[in-house]
């Protein structure tokens, strides 16, 4: 028999599944609508059964474990904790209740922590001890590891970067404070930064003919691969400001790398070139030169998956 294990992501439309062998590759997956199960009950009833339905297409498969990446996810209990992105509200038991559907290892944490154990397993990081995953979609989550080991803290939640705050009294933020990092450096962030400068700058652009609600990151960065002056000087306080945070990072963790995944990431040299040079001239000067900015090496039709099979693999072999 071939041991796999189940990598699922719960997202707060869709959640994606999928199983893998212990080593990275996806032998079969699916996808069904999150928002369709309004009770967690339900939600676990129809995961466990689309697993199982995997497992039967291929008699020679035998499941190890299930790990899962999902919103707001405590890896110390095995519970999703008040995620205002999900139906699911206060506490949930999710690997409990999973176990008594599917009696086999359960792990949990969330996306970020997830995207940084695949990057550890299957990706970029698989020689590093010490690293950092930056997600820059929608917000802005980030996996830290150091000396191998993912870094949860206390309550289970360590690690939000994200909510950092880089500008006092600045832009409101979901989590109900102003000025985090996410607010400005992720994929709506630099939609709003676009907004503003639109309202601040005389020069002409093509960004000024989109709906502000259909404005996206790509048409941004396609834009600023074409010189636009707004979309330019956009991109650059974008990676100036994730800038500011990634050297906030470095100076309590020391990493080797830094790997920056999701839609923002997409943006290329228009990001990574800014945000390294952003680096070489602020950083601590014991950090100088000691820590790389590099794409994520999983790629991201496949990453979610990947990186919470990744995290049940590492639980099973230590």
């Amino acid at each position: 028999m071939k041991k796999v294990v189940a990598g699922v992501d719960i997202g707060g439309t869709n959640t994606v599944f999928g199983l893998v062998d212990e080593n990275g590759k996806v032998l079969s997956h699916g996808t069904f609508k999150t928002t369709d199960y309004p009770k967690v009950e339900n939600f676990v009833t129809t995961l466990a059964s689309e697993i199982k339905k995997l497992l039967a297409a291929k008699k020679e498969y035998e499941l190890a474990g299930i790990g899962i990446g999902a919103p707001d996810a405590n890896y110390h209990r095995g519970t999703i904790e008040h995620a205002p992105n999900l139906a699911w509200k206060g506490i949930v038991p999710l690997a409990d209740l999973i176990k008594k559907k599917i009696n086999v290892p359960v792990a949990v944490t969330n996306d970020a922590n997830a995207a940084a154990m695949g990057e550890m397993i299957f990706g970029g990081a698989k020689k590093m001890k010490d690293f950092i995953v930056l997600t820059l979609g929608t917000g802005l989550g980030s996996g830290i590891v150091i000396d191998g080991k993912m870094v949860y803290g206390h309550t289970g939640f360590a690690g939000e970067l994200g909510h950092m705050t880089v500008v006092p009294n600045g832009r409101e933020c979901g989590c109900g404070r102003k000025g985090c990092l996410e607010t400005y450096a992720s994929a709506t962030g630099l939609v709003k930064t676009v907004i503003q400068l639109m309202s601040e700058m005389r020069d002409e652009s093509p960004l000024r003919d989109i709906p502000p609600s259909k404005l996206t990151s790509k048409k941004i960065a396609e834009a600023a691969a074409n010189n636009d002056p707004v979309a330019v000087r956009a991109m650059n306080e974008t990676a100036a400001i994730l800038g500011f945070g990634i050297i906030n990072a470095i100076v309590f963790s020391s990493p080797e790398a830094i790997f920056l995944f999701g839609g923002l990431a997409q943006a290329g040299d228009l990001l990574f070139k800014p945000v390294r040079a952003y680096l070489k001239k602020n950083n601590y000067v014991l950090m100088k030169d000691t820590v790389k900015i590099l794409p994520s090496e999983i790629s991201e039709s496949n990453g979610a998956v990947l990186g919470s099979a990744a995290l049940i693999w590492n639980d099973l072999k230590n």
